[in-house]
């Protein structure tokens, strides 16, 4: 692995390597940036991919190009056209599994990947297989329905009982707030923030912002929450901008995972609010308390004081937070 990787400009050049010459090439420029013990770790470390979408498939591709090569894939959600705003894939890849789709991605970066597809993506009965066999879990599991959400808190609930990290994220407007839950250290779910016989009882969205982290919500998310509120037809926007981002900030909590280091709890980045102009993001600020006011007078008394109620343990976790 020490020897210069032979250059290589064609595909058919590629495909001619050995799995050792191939992967030394691949894996070439991350030399300097990634110390050797750390790729060879990330060469060797499999991973669960659970969820394909707007999330968890901002992160195949990336993770694929950083040197990973064993991959678990589940989702049960096919592409369809509106999907194509955000998430990685084309016209031609409508009506395909997600799952599917990202293992055929990985393969035609690495052609020696291993991807494994699960097309019914996390259910009560494969969950504890599938985490047991990831050393690092990305949650990617859709949370706008409520089966989604269900299997959200099944894979959370068996990575906890399992001691197995997993990272997570959530995008609103142009803001990406990647978590880690370290559930070889974390003992309850979403740091207590939500019981494991709560998300039988409680609605979808107050189960949503019990889990979410409400702290980084901009006030362009609330203002659009607001308006969407009552609407059975509601369906709640997501951009390029903020999905995407997913991608690199997960690349490097699972890095630094792998390396058996500590990663923050959470790591925010709205790119709408950075891009702006000092003084505008000074009225930005003052702009995502009011949004978040007028939103909470929206909702009932009982679902604003339920959702929004931090907790001891949701405090301390703060405490953590790293945001840009």
């Amino acid at each position: 692995m020490n020897a210069t990787p032979p250059d290589v400009g064609t595909p058919a050049e590629a495909r001619e390597l050995a799995e050792e010459e191939f992967y030394a090439s691949l894996t070439q420029r991350n030399r300097g940036l990634v110390p050797a013990d750390l790729q060879d770790r990330i060469r060797h470390a499999p991973l669960l991919i659970a969820g394909c979408g707007s999330i968890g498939g901002a992160t195949v591709q990336p993770l694929g190009r950083m040197g990973y090569r064993d991959f678990v894939l589940a989702d049960v959600g096919t592409y369809e056209l509106n999907n194509l705003n955000r998430q990685h894939a084309t016209v031609d890849d409508l009506g395909r599994n997600k799952a599917e789709v990202g293992a055929a991605a990985l393969r035609a970066i690495n052609p020696h990947v291993r991807a494994e597809v699960v097309p019914e993506g996390i259910t009560p009965e494969n969950v504890r297989e599938l985490v047991r066999r990831a050393e690092v879990i990305v949650d990617g599991v859709d949370v706008t329905t409520r089966s989604g959400l269900l299997a959200k808190v099944a894979l959370h609930q068996e990575a906890c009982r399992q001691r197995k990290p997993l990272v997570t994220g959530w995008d609103m407007a142009g803001m990406l707030a990647a978590q880690c839950f370290d559930y070889r250290l974390v003992r309850r779910i979403f740091d207590g923030q939500l019981l494991a016989e709560d998300a039988e009882r409680l609605g979808t969205w107050e189960v949503i912002f019990r889990i979410a982290p409400r702290g980084h919500i901009p006030g362009e998310m609330y203002r659009e929450l607001r308006r969407g509120l009552g609407r059975p037809d509601y369906s709640v926007p997501q951009l390029t901008e903020a999905a995407t981002q997913f991608g690199s900030l997960a690349v490097h909590m699972v890095n630094q995972l792998v390396a058996g280091k500590d990663v923050p709890r959470t790591v925010a980045v709205d790119v709408h609010h950075i891009a702006l102009t000092p003084g505008r993001r000074a009225v930005n600020r003052v702009s995502r308390h009011w949004e978040k006011a007028r939103f909470l007078r929206k909702l009932p008394p009982e679902q604003a004081w339920r959702g929004f109620a931090p907790g001891a343990v949701y405090r301390a976790a703060r405490r953590t937070d790293r945001v840009a």
